[in-house]
């Protein structure tokens, strides 16, 4: 997995080395929610990217929370626009629909 403009390391379990795109509110928390860019052999035409949410009052051995790959566009510039045209009740309903019931 890479960040960014293709060629950058990859996050580790416990945070992420992601593209920062907001910070939400969702039950009484505050998440950080980053783009996360992975590289697709099959397409390397395409910047595909997944949300990962990392809560800001992590307990010890809390992982952060990651969509699939949702963001796939041409460029990298298209996904992180299509990123930040996301609007808060949309990055809470993603948050939302990974964390476990």
């Amino acid at each position: 997995m890479t960040q960014g403009p293709k060629g950058t390391s990859g996050p580790s379990a416990s945070s992420s080395q992601g593209q920062h795109l907001a910070t939400i509110s969702h039950e009484g928390r505050f998440w950080e929610v980053y783009l996360e860019f992975a590289d697709d052999p099959r397409r390397p035409d395409s910047f595909r990217a997944a949300l990962c949410y990392v809560p800001s009052d992590t307990d010890e051995g809390e992982a952060p929370v990651r969509t699939t790959e949702i963001i796939i566009e041409r460029s990298y510039e298209e996904a992180m626009d299509k990123a930040h045209g996301m609007e808060e009740h949309q990055l809470q309903s993603l948050l939302r629909s990974c964390l476990p019931s």
